[in-house]
């Protein structure tokens, strides 16, 4: 993904962008939505908040979407990528690329690609308790 931009650059972009929840129609009404108020697009004739007025929660759109040249980035600014094996490593920059160590993974292995991250000062983002 070169962008022709800056890391620098790149970073306050990915740190500026517009963060915005999406919620359904009345979840804050219903105690069926509050447990769980995830995006569902309005469909009633009259919906209020289908229509866009005023007072009204705003609608998941075209407009929201990230700029093209952050899109993807991971919330540090940096590139994430999905390894597997410990060699995966070894083609990586530590000041562009931020690893997920895939979910079919594991332990030992896991140990191992955590180990040599370490030392090659590659940022790990899902580590968790290891």
């Amino acid at each position: 993904m070169d962008t022709g931009l800056s890391q620098e650059k790149i970073k306050e972009m990915v740190r500026k962008k517009l963060k915005i929840c999406f919620y359904r129609n009345k979840w804050w009404k219903f105690s069926k939505f509050r447990n769980d108020p995830k995006w569902r697009k309005p469909r009633g004739k009259d919906n209020p908040m289908r229509l866009r007025l005023k007072g009204n929660p705003p609608i998941a759109s075209v407009g929201y979407r990230s700029p093209v040249v952050i899109r993807g980035y991971h919330p540090s600014g940096l590139v994430p990528v999905i390894i597997s094996r410990p060699e995966d490593l070894e083609k990586l920059d530590p000041s562009k690329h931020i690893v997920y160590i895939s979910s079919t993974v594991g332990l030992r292995k896991k140990l191992e690609i955590v180990k040599k991250a370490e030392e090659m000062g590659i940022k790990l983002a899902n580590v968790g308790g290891l």
